[in-house]
């Protein structure tokens, strides 16, 4: 009489001592599942798993075994196949459209275990791709397990020759980018989980978007923005300090905090940001890239938000109201182009935004010899490590900016169209 297959083994790794794992059919679960939990480490376990990671002996790793078994099939009684480890049968569609919604995306616990929470902008984005270039696309009805290279090609020209709104083709465009990137993610992840399937993305190079960057105000059209009669108020003043001498996005400015600003440093951290900051149902959540950044404090805008709260009052995020309301979404859009206009600043062409003032502190660092690395940190543009050997000679420089400001705002020419006056009347040392 043959003996019952145990349900799992747990082998101990000769080389590293660690534990490996191997789910047998004998364990009720379907055939699919075991293959894929065959010679697996205990660090994949899911993250609801998190404390059976790092077995140290065989009973740890036994009992561990038995929760993975247990949590997979309550997964497949609660969602049925939505959740299975992989699924031979998925199709395209099926497989993409989980990571649209954090509660099914793959990525959720992987950016988890980082400590690195999932961006709302990013799943709506991802939504956008999903339901307007995706979704009705053949390539959907496709197994994700059968797709050659070959039909990622075809997908690749029917996206590039497709109509958008405007009449144009996709092909080149930023959206085009961003859709052929996402499902190159899907993909990945899938691979991750059928280790043996050849990724049809594998020997395709990701197409570079045409568009342009925004262009950077040099550093004279810079200081036209402060003279006298430009910034009506102080939180005019406050804010457009904060793009030009901080290098802030409109949803960090919104979302920064009291606390977030270091007096004696001095320093501003920077470590949220306003999700969908352009909607009612705006959350709060990690800064983009979901990298903590030091931003500098330059005296000028430390007087500006010592006079902004004697005006408005000290609330839960820096820049209120007086009634406590964060400046929204528009807020600076509107009043950035009359700053332009008000300055006498001509675009001649330019593509100036409001997310100009990163790009213009970043030219005026450069100018002034700053390393580019450095500035790429100070932004939050790149996963460079930190390095503080320039923050010396950066905070010089746009204490040296700030000089210059501050000299603008007491001795510049009446602003274009309007008579001299200085709403925000203060004095730096």
């Amino acid at each position: 009489m043959s003996r019952t297959e145990k349900p799992f083994t747990t082998p101990r790794r000769v080389d590293s001592k660690t534990f490996q794992l191997t789910l047998n059919p004998s364990c009720g679960l379907p055939q699919r599942v075991c293959a894929e939990w065959k010679r697996r480490s205990f660090h994949d376990f899911p993250i609801e798993l998190v404390d059976y990671r790092c077995p140290k002996t065989k009973a740890a790793a036994e009992a561990g075994a038995f929760m993975l078994i247990n949590y997979l099939k309550k997964k497949q009684e609660e969602e049925g196949s939505a959740r299975r480890i992989a699924t031979e049968d998925i199709t395209v569609g099926a497989w993409v459209e989980k990571f649209i919604n954090i509660e099914t995306s793959p990525r959720t616990g992987i950016n988890a275990s980082k400590n690195r929470p999932y961006s709302f902008n990013t799943v709506d984005v991802y939504k956008s791709y999903f339901n307007c270039h995706i979704k009705d696309d053949p390539i959907s009805k496709l197994k994700i397990a059968e797709v050659e290279e070959e039909d990622v090609l075809e997908y690749v020209s029917r996206l590039s020759i497709k109509k958008l709104k405007n009449g144009k083709q996709i092909g080149g465009t930023r959206t085009f980018t961003g859709v052929i990137a996402f499902m190159r993610l899907a993909f990945n992840e899938y691979q991750r989980k059928a280790k043996r399937w050849i990724n049809p993305f594998q020997y395709i190079d990701p197409p570079k978007s045409n568009k342009k960057s925004w262009d950077a105000l040099s550093e004279d059209e810079t200081l036209k923005l402060f003279q006298p009669g430009v910034l009506k108020d102080t939180t005019e003043f406050a804010v457009c300090a904060a793009m030009f001498l901080s290098g802030l996005r409109r949803a960090e400015i919104s979302a920064l905090r009291p606390e977030d600003l270091d007096w004696h440093t001095p320093k501003i951290t920077v470590c949220r940001s306003w999700q969908r900051f352009d909607k009612k149902e705006k959350v709060l959540g990690p800064t983009k890239g979901k990298k903590i950044r030091v931003a500098p404090f330059d005296p000028i805008l430390q007087e500006a938000v010592k006079k902004l709260w004697d005006e408005n009052g000290k609330h839960e995020f820096v820049f209120c109201q007086q009634n406590g309301m964060i400046i929204g979404s528009s807020w600076i859009k509107k009043r950035f182009s009359k700053w332009l206009k008000r300055a006498g600043i001509e675009l001649g062409g330019r593509r100036i935004v409001p997310h100009s003032s990163r790009h213009s502190l970043a030219s005026m660092l450069e100018e002034k010899g700053v390393s580019l690395r450095y500035i790429q940190e100070l932004l939050g543009h790149s996963d460079l490590q930190t390095t503080k050997i320039y923050l010396h000679s950066t905070e010089k420089t746009i204490r040296d900016i700030g000089k210059k400001i501050s000299e603008a705002m007491e001795n510049g020419l009446p602003a274009h169209g309007e008579e001299q006056r200085n709403i925000v009347d203060f004095k730096v040392s």
